[in-house]
């Protein structure tokens, strides 16, 4: 077992996500066809249409919360896409845990497999401060992890990516109206090879750090919820993620920060998709 550090137990908060991932399985198997999963309850505090399924699987997080708290995880406060931020213990605790619990809601939603839950645990109130991340992603029932430090894990195993194209073989395009996308395509025109439109910034990212895809980037600002864990598991494998011109330090986990978010391999491979980054209306 790993020893205690700032953020408590990492193989406590790895044991509750898997719990997490358990019981939004049953969820997802209950809920089952597109009309039964579009069904909306509000607008959650990070300002989108929140759907019933939304609703359950973050009720899932929390709970597993309430049991990390009372089996003695440090004080910490929660963000969320749905809920905004909740004090678990003292308001003012410098430890964050930042969940989306559906990303890729849209895919959820359309029956599309291609969704995950994000868990992100930092012992402070920016990304630099993440150390330990989650992302299981539902469609390949496949958990990315890693813990600062320590490394990446695909499973239970060490996550060492496959690199076999010298350059931009496939790179993953995330937040992908048509009018955003059309511009950043013709900027990566003769510069990669093929796109791809995951529709998880999350497992766009854990991909990246598995070597599946070379690069990614997002058409359009994204929150914390949606890349504080994804990554870390870049990073921990030696790739590079950055969030617009801030250093990782400036980068903060609030709700209501955007930022447009890349990561590839290295950096040649990064400044591609960056400069093709910025050709997207409003970016």
């Amino acid at each position: 077992m790993r020893a205690v550090t700032t953020i408590g137990d990492p193989d406590g908060w790895l044991a509750a996500c898997r719990r997490m991932v358990a019981a939004q399985r049953e969820i997802f198997d209950e809920v089952a066809g597109i009309k039964a999963r579009t069904e909306y309850e509000g607008v959650g505090e990070g300002g989108d249409k929140t759907l019933v399924i939304d609703r359950r699987c973050e009720d899932v997080v929390f709970a597993e919360l309430d049991r990390m708290r009372e089996d003695g995880a440090p004080d910490f406060v929660a963000i969320s896409e749905e809920r905004g931020d909740v004090a678990f213990g003292e308001p003012e605790a410098s430890l964050r845990v930042v969940i989306d619990p559906i990303d890729g809601s849209l895919n959820a939603r359309r029956m599309i497999p291609a969704h995950s839950l994000s868990i992100a645990v930092a012992s402070g109130e920016s990304i630099a401060d993440v150390e330990f991340g989650f992302v299981h992603d539902f469609g390949a029932d496949e958990e990315f992890s890693a813990v600062r430090g320590e490394g990446a894990r695909l499973g239970g195993e060490q996550l060492v990516p496959e690199r076999p194209w010298d350059g931009l073989e496939v790179v993953a395009i995330e937040s992908a109206s048509p009018e955003r996308i059309a511009p950043v395509a013709a900027a990566l025109q003769e510069r990669a090879f093929r796109l791809r439109a995951p529709g998880s910034i999350a497992i766009s990212l854990a991909y990246v750090a598995a070597g599946r895809f070379d690069a990614m980037l997002s058409a359009r600002e994204c929150r914390s919820v949606d890349a504080a864990a994804g990554q870390l598991i870049v990073r921990e494998v030696g790739g590079l993620a950055v969030f617009g011109d801030l250093a990782l330090e400036e980068a903060d986990l609030s709700l209501d920060a955007r930022y447009p978010v890349a990561a590839a391999h290295d950096s040649k491979g990064l400044e591609t998709v960056l400069d093709a980054q910025r050709a997207s209306p409003g970016l």
